[in-house]
């Protein structure tokens, strides 16, 4: 009897030190956590190719995919190529591209314009013309469940391990009913994660000003200054080509350019670098589910 007291007690601690150990494995981890994501996949054949370009030669392990877009097709067989990279998908409600416009899959008359495209903007900016947002659009949360559900199906029907979902320029932030609508369909479709569950915050980038030679420096600069936690930075990945220098909008017409830095970045080796000696794990969205 003394003895099965005995080897019930040892057992007992070491369950207990198990556990502590286990705890303390856990709550000191002090390694830097990094999702480098690229957006808007699908919407030109140069960001297509740039996306590509950024995942197989670069840092980026995770794209968000747009279902509306007119290159989607093509965004579809390049991830089949491709079946290590990430995939969300990229909700969309709006066209904000002057030469370039995309339609909703579904017939949503509270979520067009005159001519049968998103709005440009979800909140009006006043560098556009009146009423060329969905904020001053009568807009109905059953059209727009309608249009997301019919993106996500067609999205899950071409790409099956898509890993979650979001909303193309911050429209689940308009109203709480849309974004209570995101939520519900993420969970309902198994495209939910917790990102407030590892404290993900955003990675500093550069700003409008920083001059575009400068961006990989800046980059680095603030690769740099992150400290052990979870991060997260996005950016849109393309190449300067005449494809690109034909699209803009009112208030940014340097995309080409623009994006061509982005692909410059997420390929940089100079990045590559700084991330392996500041010893930053590079992850994706799925590492979190």
């Amino acid at each position: 009897m003394k003895n099965l007291v005995l080897y019930i007690s040892i057992f007992l601690l070491l369950v207990v030190s198990f556990a502590f150990g286990q705890a303390d494995e856990e709550t000191s981890d002090d390694t830097i956590y990094l999702i480098i994501r690229g957006d808007d996949m699908g919407f030109t054949h140069a960001a297509n190719e740039a996306i590509i370009d950024c995942y197989r030669n670069g840092v980026m392990k995770t794209v968000e995919l747009m279902p509306v877009t007119p290159w989607f097709s093509e965004a579809v067989a390049m991830l089949k190529e491709n079946p290590g990279l990430d995939v969300g998908i990229h909700l969309a409600l709006t066209s904000e591209w002057t030469n370039l416009k995309w339609r909703p899959l579904t017939h949503v008359p509270s979520l067009v314009d005159s001519n049968g495209y998103f709005f440009p903007m979800v909140w009006q900016q006043s560098h556009f013309a009146p009423n060329t947002s969905i904020q001053n659009a009568d807009w109905k949360i059953n059209e727009i469940e309608k249009e997301l559900r019919t993106q996500i199906e067609l999205a899950l029907k071409h790409v099956s391990y898509i890993s979650h979902m979001g909303g193309h320029m911050g429209f689940s932030g308009l109203d709480p009913k849309i974004g209570e609508l995101m939520g519900k369909l993420a969970k309902e479709y198994n495209l939910e994660i917790d990102m407030k569950k590892y404290n993900v915050q955003r990675m500093p980038g550069w700003d409008r000003e920083t001059p575009f030679e400068a961006r990989i420096d800046v980059f680095c600069q603030n690769l740099e200054t992150l400290t052990p936690g979870y991060y997260l930075f996005v950016d849109h990945p393309a190449y300067n080509v005449p494809e690109m220098k034909t699209i803009g909008h009112p208030g940014y017409d340097d995309v080409a350019i623009d994006r061509e830095w982005v692909t410059r970045v997420f390929t940089s080796d100079k990045v590559k670098k700084t991330i392996e000696e500041k010893g930053i794990k590079l992850i994706s969205y799925k590492d979190l589910k």
